[in-house]
């Protein structure tokens, strides 16, 4: 039995809601178990625990029937109500829900009507002709359906960082716990901080790889067991994740880290210089001809070389290794350094949580101001603000302001551009902002010269801020829309427009690679992480990450002003930024 988690509760709920829509069930009990999900999720608390002391009495909106679900859930790691109703539907149904713009209302139709129950069974059906009969999919539907199908199958085998980071972590500490074990780190493309993985290498010191690699194969995670030898063990998770360990001695760890952190590319430049200087490097140590340098730590590595050391983040052959030769790599940027945040959504349009709420959970990560940008009222879909209630979300942000000490609510507005580039809201409303996010939340396919016009336009207005998650993009789910990003770049360093750097796990945009171009020209950004839950919040560390990896530094980073000078910045006209 797999440990019960707090993701093991929500996970479990929010299937309960979708198996229920399936069946046509009364929508209010639909609803009741999505909202418990959410209710879990944001728990300031060991809901696990209290779950299975049959401790969630007093809880709001956990009735009798869902405290009873949830101990069995968490006392037993089993629910019957749950098996039950899964047991109705075949198992590979559940793969419909992985596609992008496939919902229950969608699939059920699907499924009564031409019993499709499978991503093949679905792609069978597009290339046919009786699925265009159906209500609601017509050939524009279909297409998109085939591209999701397409999509689905070209990330097959690949994860998201924040979607593995939990769990790297959890099995990470399992492995340096462990007494046999003297270090221990995660190697790879999680160490670099790519946005999307492939597997996760763990390495461990030890004077026992045998214990370890057995240890490895016995986690509740796995799903398989690939391979296990004395020195490393390869398993794949329940989830699909493949996980490999390599047990080495105290003496190899930092060469083996060095080695297995990659790029390759990175690995290729490194090696040739120590050629260069009558060394030779691999994943165990230096060998050649003389004295060789004593190794203890993965930094003397690169000290022994003649470089300084090069973060993780940076290893990717893009000139780290020739900044690191002259001393001129930039001091980057650190979580800790952030004083604040921008885009953060409130219960006012599609997020949990209310402005009190947000405020006080900023307050606790230490923050100095929070943005609250909730949608605009074109996001009918995110229930978006007209020009109302918007005025009223500012006066309330502005009386709550009254009540806090060293702390502050900015009050924005995330903006829709609209297909030609204008804004959803009057200049004369966003005046009255402290700030504004302008962002693409439809009309996704236009050609590529009609969108960076439409970010232009937008860009050149005085009250638009910065740019919300500027290419659109849903890692492993749907690709950026076509823009020229040398345009779109160098328009944000001549209209003094920041571009955000958007920490959602599914967005993490701006990508990567454009940063350090964007940071030459001047363009500033905002770490945001598109909050809608308090908890979200946390996605902050993946910004910094991504921050880092992008060659950025304290003083690209808008947001790592303190408060005072933060609203003087804020206060400036846009063209004196």
């Amino acid at each position: 039995m797999a440990d019960v988690t707090r993701d093991t509760l929500v996970s479990t709920l929010e299937e309960i809601a979708l198996l229920l829509e399936l069946k046509g069930e009364n929508p209010f009990k639909t609803r009741a178990y999505r909202k418990g999900a959410e209710i879990v999720q944001n728990f300031d608390g060991d809901i696990v625990a209290r779950a299975a002391e049959d401790d969630l009495k007093g809880i709001k909106g956990i009735g009798d029937a869902l405290q009873q679900k949830l101990h069995e859930l968490a006392s037993s790691g089993r629910l019957e109500y749950y098996e039950n109703l899964r047991a109705e539907f075949p198992p590979t149904l559940f793969e419909l829900f992985e596609l992008q713009g496939l919902g229950p209302k969608k699939i059920k139709a699907l499924y009564d009507k031409l019993e499709v129950s499978s991503v093949a069974e679905l792609k069978e059906a597009c290339q046919g002709e009786e699925m265009t009969k159906l209500a609601g999919f017509g050939k524009k539907t279909v297409d998109k359906i085939l591209t999701a199908i397409a999509n689905r199958e070209k990330f097959a085998d690949r994860f998201r960082l924040g979607d593995v980071a939990p769990l790297a972590e959890t099995l990470l500490a399992r492995l340096r716990d462990h007494p046999k074990v003297s270090r221990s780190a995660i190697a790879g493309s999680y160490r670099r901080s790519k946005e999307t993985l492939h597997d996760l290498d763990f390495l461990v010191a030890t004077t026992d790889g045998a214990e370890l690699t057995a240890f490895f194969t016995t986690f509740p995670e796995v799903h398989e067991v690939i391979v296990q030898g004395e020195t490393k063990a390869s398993i794949r998770l329940e989830n699909g994740l493949q996980c490999d360990l390599r047990a080495v001695s105290n003496a190899h760890f930092p060469f083996a880290l060095q080695y297995f952190t990659g790029s390759k590319e990175h690995n290729v430049e490194l090696r040739s210089l120590a050629l260069k200087k009558g060394l030779s490097l691999n994943e165990y140590d230096f060998t050649g001809e003389g004295d060789l340098p004593e190794i203890h730590e993965e930094e003397e590595i690169y000290h022994a070389l003649g470089l300084d050391w090069i973060t993780p983040e940076l290893r990717e052959n893009r000139g780290e290794i020739e900044a690191a030769r002259e001393g001129k790599l930039p001091k980057l940027v650190e979580l800790a350094q952030l004083k604040g945040t921008f885009h953060n959504h409130t219960t006012a349009s599609d997020g949990q949580n209310t402005l009190e709420e947000m405020a006080e959970a900023a307050r606790e990560h230490g923050l100095q101001y929070l943005g609250i940008a909730d949608h605009s009222k074109s996001s009918f879909q995110a229930n978006g603000l007209d020009e109302k209630r918007l005025h009223e979300q500012v006066e309330t942000i502005r009386k709550l302001n009254e009540s806090f000490d060293g702390f502050t609510l900015l009050a924005g507005s995330e903006v829709d551009i609209l297909k030609d580039g204008s804004l959803d809201f009057e200049n004369a409303v966003l005046s009255q902002l402290d700030y504004c996010v302008a962002s693409v939340h439809n009309v996704f396919n236009l050609p590529e010269k009609e969108m960076t016009a439409r970010l232009i336009r937008a860009m050149e207005n005085e009250h638009v801020t910065m740019l919300g998650h500027l290419t659109g993009r849903l890692l492993l789910r749907r690709d950026p829309y076509a823009l020229n990003m040398e345009k779109i770049i160098d328009c944000a360093a001549e209209t003094r427009t920041v571009i955000e750097l958007n920490c959602n796990p599914w967005r993490l945009d701006m990508d990567w690679r454009w940063w350090q171009r964007a940071r030459d020209k001047g363009v500033l950004t905002s770490i945001n992480p598109d909050a809608h839950a308090t908890e979200q919040l946390q996605f902050l560390a993946y910004g910094a990450r991504l921050a880092k990896k992008g060659w950025l530094r304290q003083a690209d980073v808008i947001n790592c002003l303190p408060l005072a000078e933060m609203q003087k910045w804020l206060a400036l006209p846009k063209a004196k930024r």
